[in-house]
């Protein structure tokens, strides 16, 4: 890691990545669906959850270790697959790299920029994510290459609903080519930024948009654009695929998008070895209410069969305990890493790791709890009698 890192929250890496990025990549790490209520609501969310820290309970020592999936994590906070396009020349590589300093896994997006092989390479603790693209004879090369490369885990995506509306604003679209026309047209949104597109051309390259990890039968590598097309005409997939998933990938799987108790209990049914209650940062339905308004009850139906974890709107080491009091054994974070990311590569990425987890053991102190597992619901205070919200089914 090279360079001094300009942020000492969270809040000022949002701050600077917003100034750093080109406005179209902005809107495409920010947005989220049409009023962008849930994504406001996530983050809102935990300020209605609150603690009383003690001062004579205060543990001599502190444990924030955990083991998700059958790999042992430093703390309960694992980078999210969040697909980074056009944030950093870095990449994602650079994301898992600060990720194994930190001593916690790397999930990696079936829509990253880097191919799961040189992840893998820069944190052998790596969950490869698998998007529903394609046919089934795709699908399972793609499951094979992540098992060559070495992945420990497997997640399964399922919670994309395809809204293209925005109030917040709409990234333009993403490239099917870089032909002349198609440079023509993203050069103005380049040249707007002279400093984040000349990290890109001391490394002799360009933003390609390209997914690697959606290869396609003949070796090659699709653009952005068009794989989101094929993705768009792929029919969703049914339980009965998700099995076959289960089948073919014989580690840990995790399905991640749940929201309901009754998709937990099909997870459980297939054989997932995990779940993450999540609304997908904003962009599924927007008016879902924050996922850790409804995680207890999924957690308290499920938590005894298999590992719950939750993502949406952490922002601070205090809302990981949060979490962990709702009945989650572990978080991810998505917008958070891409800030540091954004704003100082490796480094930026590694500086919001450790933002986290020194917060995550601030609070402990505070509520006087000395590991993980003595953290429960009776360290909150509940500050709204109407916070928790039952899932619909």
């Amino acid at each position: 890691m090279v360079g001094p890192v300009p942020f000492q929250t969270l809040a000022e890496a949002e701050k600077l990545a917003k100034r750093k990025l080109p406005h179209d990549v902005w809107l495409a790490v920010k947005a989220g669906n049409e009023k962008q209520w849930t994504l406001s609501e996530n983050v809102r969310a935990f300020e209605q959850l609150g603690f009383s820290p003690t001062i004579f309970d205060r543990p001599a020592s502190i444990d924030t270790a955990t083991r998700i999936m059958g790999v042992d994590i430093g703390f309960p906070v694992i980078v999210s697959p969040v697909g980074a396009q056009a944030i950093h020349p870095g990449g994602e590589t650079a994301a898992a790299a600060a990720a194994h300093q930190m001593g916690t896994a790397m999930g990696l997006s079936s829509w990253s920029a880097d191919p799961v092989d040189r992840v893998v390479g820069a944190n052998p603790d790596t969950f490869f994510q698998l998007y529903w693209v394609g046919t089934r004879d795709r699908i399972r090369r793609r499951v094979e290459r992540a098992r060559e490369a070495g992945a420990k885990a497997l997640i399964v995506t399922l919670d994309w609903s395809h809204t293209p509306r925005r109030d917040g604003g709409v990234p333009i679209a993403p490239p099917s080519d870089l032909g002349l026309a198609t440079m023509a047209r993203l050069a103005p949104i380049a040249l707007s930024r002279p400093g984040w597109l000349a990290q890109y051309l001391r490394r002799g390259r360009i933003p390609e948009l390209k997914v690697p990890n959606l290869f396609m039968p003949d070796g090659h590598i699709p653009y952005f654009g068009e794989a989101w097309s094929e993705f768009e005409q792929t029919p969703a997939p049914t339980v009965a695929d998700i099995e076959w998933i289960r089948g073919i990938w014989d580690g840990p799987l995790m399905i991640k998008g749940i929201t309901t108790v009754k998709d937990a209990e099909i997870a459980v049914d297939i054989g997932a070895d995990a779940i993450s209650v999540s609304n997908h940062g904003g962009n599924n339905i927007d008016g879902t209410p924050a996922t850790i308004r409804f995680l207890p009850y999924i957690a308290e139906a499920v938590g005894d069969r298999i590992e719950v974890m939750v993502d949406g709107g952490v922002r601070r080491g205090s809302d990981v305990v949060k979490c962990l009091a709702l009945g989650a054994k572990a978080v991810f974070v998505g917008r958070a890493y891409l800030y540091g990311l954004a704003v100082a590569g490796q480094a930026g990425v590694y500086r919001v790791l450790d933002i986290l987890k020194r917060g995550v053991r601030e609070t402990m102190l505070g509520i006087g709890r000395s590991s993980l597992d003595e953290i429960s619901r009776d360290d909150l205070m509940v500050l709204n009698s109407d916070f928790f919200q039952r899932p619909a089914r």
